[in-house]
Order: C-alpha cells, then sequence, then structure tokens
C-alpha cells in the first residue's frame, strides 16, 4: 500500500512539473522568482545572442557617399580657415620683424624703394602662411573625425580612382574648351560628381569635333 502511494505521489509531482513548464512556454502564468531562476539561464543566452548581433550590425556599417561628400567638404572648409589664420598669423611676424628694422627712407633696399620690398616682403610672408594651412587644417580634422577617420581615407581612395579614370586628357585644352576641374577638388556631392562626369564627356566630343 505504501509502494502504491509513493508512485501515485512521484507520478504526480512530474505531471505537476511538466504542466508548469508547458504553462511557462506559453505565458499562461506570471514569472516568479522560482521561475525565473528556472528559465534564467535562456534570458540571460537570449539576451547576449540580441547584443551580438547588435554590435555585429553597427561594426558592418559603413560610411556612404553623400556622408563621405559632406566630410570632404568639411575638410576643405577647415583647410581654407586654416590657411587664412596662418596667412595672417605669417603677415603679423613678418611686420613685427620688419618693425624693428632701421630703414633709411632715402635709400634702397635690393635697388628697390623700401616701401616696395617691405610690402613684398608681408605678400610672401602670408603666400607661405597661406600654403601651411592645411598642414594643421587637416590634424584639426583628423581630431574631430577620428571614429569615421578609416573609412573616409577608403572612400578617398575610391574617389580619386575615379577621378583618375574618368577625367580628361588635359593636351587637348583650349580657350573654348577648358578642362573640367582635372583633380576633381570642386565635387562636393554626388550631384556634383555626375554634373563633372556630363562636362569631362562634352569636354571629349569637342576635343575630336576640332581634331
Amino acid at each position: 500500500m505504501n509502494l502504491l502511494r509513493s508512485t501515485v505521489t512521484k507520478s504526480l509531482a512530474s505531471y505537476n512539473k511538466s504542466a508548469t513548464l508547458l504553462l511557462l512556454n506559453h505565458g499562461r502564468i506570471p514569472l516568479t522568482n522560482t521561475n525565473t531562476i528556472i528559465l534564467g539561464q535562456s534570458i540571460i543566452k537570449r539576451h547576449n545572442s540580441t547584443d551580438t548581433s547588435k554590435s555585429s550590425k553597427s561594426a558592418n556599417v559603413q560610411l556612404t557617399w553623400p556622408d563621405f561628400f559632406k566630410m570632404r567638404k568639411y575638410e576643405r572648409r577647415v583647410n581654407v580657415g586654416a590657411s587664412v589664420f596662418t596667412a595672417f598669423l605669417g603677415c603679423n611676424l613678418s611686420w613685427f620683424y620688419l618693425s624693428t628694422l632701421q630703414i633709411d627712407p632715402t635709400q634702397t633696399l635690393f635697388g628697390f624703394d623700401p616701401l616696395v620690398v617691405i610690402s613684398g616682403g608681408l605678400v610672401a610672408s602670408g603666400c607661405v602662411g597661406y600654403l601651411f594651412g592645411p598642414l594643421f587644417g587637416s590634424q584639426i580634422f583628423n581630431l574631430l573625425h577620428l571614429k569615421k577617420l578609416a573609412d573616409f581615407k577608403i572612400k578617398n581612395k575610391e574617389f580619386l580612382k575615379h577621378v583618375i579614370k574618368n577625367r580628361v586628357d588635359a593636351s587637348s585644352q583650349s580657350f573654348s574648351n577648358p578642362v573640367p576641374d582635372y583633380y576633381g577638388e570642386r565635387i562636393g556631392s554626388l550631384k556634383d560628381y555626375k554634373q563633372w562626369l556630363r562636362d569631362c564627356n562634352a569636354y571629349r566630343r569637342k576635343s575630336k569635333e576640332f581634331l
């Protein structure tokens, strides 16, 4: 008799356990602490797999061409701003040095009037400073776009390959048929690139007509 009771008790316990798990899977009963412990391992695995998939998707995101052209235009503006600043700085340093010199206005410098020499020195200092601007501007741009810098460089190489492949032969230029942006410096969007391709094709047609 006791053996029969123990057998029935075990079968009922196993039945209740399987029924509870079935109801949990179908969402029929709320999650308690015990249920959370039972299903904790599966919940953690699902959470980890979701985070891994999200991180892999974000890692696969690459720089698009419109974003590349926006960054390229911004880089050019930064370089121009840096060139203006370095030109202004060069002129001021040159003026500071020339102002310490004692110049006799009645005597010539290098065979020219002193005012002409001083003015030429200021202009030359400004030009040299302007040329050094992109060196500082590129460093500023790189610091501002560290996360996208690698993708930007890859896109820039691809863009330059397209420019070299599609640009025209400059030896056929004339006054009525100028070269359309040989280095592609004024291309700031996909629309500008398509227009540049059309200009290159028009240049080639005109060159063949005048041969």
